[in-house]
């Protein structure tokens, strides 16, 4: 049975990211999930904006690496593919006391090295917004936040990582650990593992593994976070992301416009006690239409075309708990809320200072791959049904699965022989698109699955 060096348990967009950082040195690294693909826990549904981290609580952990995510995963986007568009947003001031929050919050933004925020008057608010509801007193500008694939970046990240030698062991539930003098046995559903580090990174589920190494310094409550997707129709109506004043169960309800062309509404925050509760509800979609009738009557003149939920890992603990253990080399990535998209590379950075600090050597691989070109599935770019050029090469790019989505066959077959393939309908959603428009598969899925069958035949 092969020791590995790091063992890293989580695939989401924090595991991932550690493991694409990892690879990148001579060492054996090992990514290990329950889930049968990467990023499909709380990291395939969330808001999917990349934070300037102007509102983090300055001095906080949290604060530096979320400022320096934004600037990792900007460029890694560029070089990579993921669709990103710098849209700017808004944050809207709807009382007195929200107004006279907004100094403060501009000076909060300063505090965290941002300086680009600009308080706004009521007039300037709506002649950046016509469609916003009645009744905005004020805002603040924060011309840098963004908008990007909240999906591509896991499945990027594990990518490379898997092209540098990483091993992916997906179905693989970790059910305990049992630490030795030299290394560590994680025991899961696929076998036992042998290794010297283990790196939690499980997300709602970090604070049960934090308890297999003896510590209990934190509980993970399940924060359901319900978000409504409004028809590519309406996306006239924005082209900025419209943000609340912040409370203190979070950053409240937004409207943004996605790289997909749709235009989002959410999330909910009600905590849970069940860690698979991702069902939508009936009281969540009714709050969702309550807030958002008052933010943009015009956007429920448009039709819904799903809703979905998620779970944040919420933590009774004001900053990000990234600790290392060097005596049961261990290193623990927890509460990391939803920010942690934005600063998923730089927490990789900081969890390599932290090995270095347990006597880790972290020397560069000799020889790496370059960052992957992952498919391009955001709107605003150029799609593949729209290249000639691969039209050409391959007639597959142009013969068109999902109507809705412009999915092509190429990207499906594509998407299935991958080097992070997808394995069913969710996985091929999450890297084509393919069943995400306004059928929601009542077209398109029987057509899929006979192209998921057909490339399970082939391989076979």
């Amino acid at each position: 049975m092969t020791t590995f060096d790091i063992t890293i348990i989580g695939a989401g967009v924090v595991g991932t990211a550690i493991a694409r950082a990892l690879s990148r040195r001579e060492l054996s690294v090992a990514l290990v999930d329950s889930a049968a693909d990467v990023g499909d826990g709380t990291s395939k549904a969330n808001t999917a904006i990349l934070h300037t981290g102007f509102d983090a609580k300055p001095g906080t952990l949290e604060s530096r690496l979320v400022s320096r995510g934004y600037a990792l995963l900007g460029d890694y986007a560029a070089q990579t593919g993921i669709p990103l568009e710098r849209t700017g947003a808004v944050l809207v001031a709807w009382t007195e006391e929200e107004l006279g929050n907004l100094p403060g919050l501009r000076e909060k933004a300063i505090e965290n090295g941002y300086d680009r925020c600009e308080l706004l008057s009521a007039e300037e608010v709506y002649a950046a917004l016509p469609s916003l509801g009645p009744g905005a007193l004020g805002g603040l500008s924060v011309p840098d936040e963004s908008i990007i694939c909240p999906w591509t970046p896991s499945i990027a990240y594990a990518t490379e990582a898997v092209q540098n030698g990483a091993a992916l062991l997906l179905r693989h539930e970790v059910r305990g650990v049992e630490v030795g003098p030299d290394e560590t046995t994680v025991r899961t559903s696929g076998g036992d593992l042998r290794t010297r580090w283990v790196i939690n990174a499980a997300g709602l589920g970090a604070d049960v593994l934090d308890r297999e190494f003896g510590y209990g310094r934190f509980t993970v409550t399940p924060r359901r976070g319900e978000l409504l997707v409004f028809d590519k129709l309406a996306s006239s109506l924005l082209d900025k992301i419209v943000l609340p004043v912040p409370s203190k169960l979070g950053k409240g309800v937004l409207v943004s416009p996605t790289v997909y062309g749709n235009i989002m509404l959410g999330p909910t925050a009600q905590d849970l006690e069940d860690k698979t509760a991702t069902n939508t509800s009936e009281g969540g979609f009714e709050f969702l239409r309550s807030k958002g009738e008052r933010l943009m009557p015009q956007l429920f003149e448009e039709e819904v075309t799903t809703a979905y939920a998620g779970l944040r890992a919420a933590v009774d603990h004001g900053d990000y708990l990234i600790d290392a253990d060097a005596a049961q080399r261990y290193v623990l990535v927890g509460g990391i809320r939803s920010t942690g998209l934005t600063s998923s590379m730089a927490i990789a950075e900081h969890v390599e200072g932290l090995l270095r600090e347990g006597g880790v050597r972290l020397e560069p691989r000799v020889e790496v791959v370059d960052p992957p070109q992952m498919p391009m599935i955001g709107e605003r770019f150029l799609r593949p049904y729209q290249r000639e050029d691969l039209i050409a090469a391959d007639p597959e790019y142009g013969r068109i699965v999902c109507f809705c989505e412009r999915v092509t066959a190429g990207e499906i077959r594509d998407a299935l022989t991958s080097t992070v393939p997808a394995v069913d309908r969710g996985g091929i959603s999450r890297r084509t698109r393919a069943t995400n428009g306004r059928c929601q598969a009542f077209y398109c899925g029987a057509a899929v699955d006979a192209c998921i069958a057909t490339v399970g035949e082939e391989s076979r």
